[in-house]
């Protein structure tokens, strides 16, 4: 069965469904979906990621940086 015969399905099965406890665990389903692929780690294009370590070097030479120390008492706090 091809993908739209499967979604064409369903949606008749949910027009007719009456058990909210069902059509709440659908809805709690697709809520998961949507977040993780809201949550998806966007991919950087090579000049984006060129810029942001040009960036760094610029930030690192000017001291706009903290040590593995000062990161670890700075976490300390939280």
């Amino acid at each position: 069965m091809d993908l739209q015969t499967r979604k064409l399905n369903a949606i008749g099965y949910l027009t007719n469904l009456q058990d909210d406890k069902v059509l709440a665990k659908i809805e709690a389903v697709i809520d998961s979906v949507r977040e993780r692929k809201d949550n998806k780690l966007k991919l950087f294009a090579k000049k984006q990621l060129i810029d942001r370590a040009k960036q760094s070097n610029l930030d690192y030479s000017a001291g706009r940086f903290k040590s593995q120390e000062q990161i670890e008492l700075d976490s300390e706090n939280w």
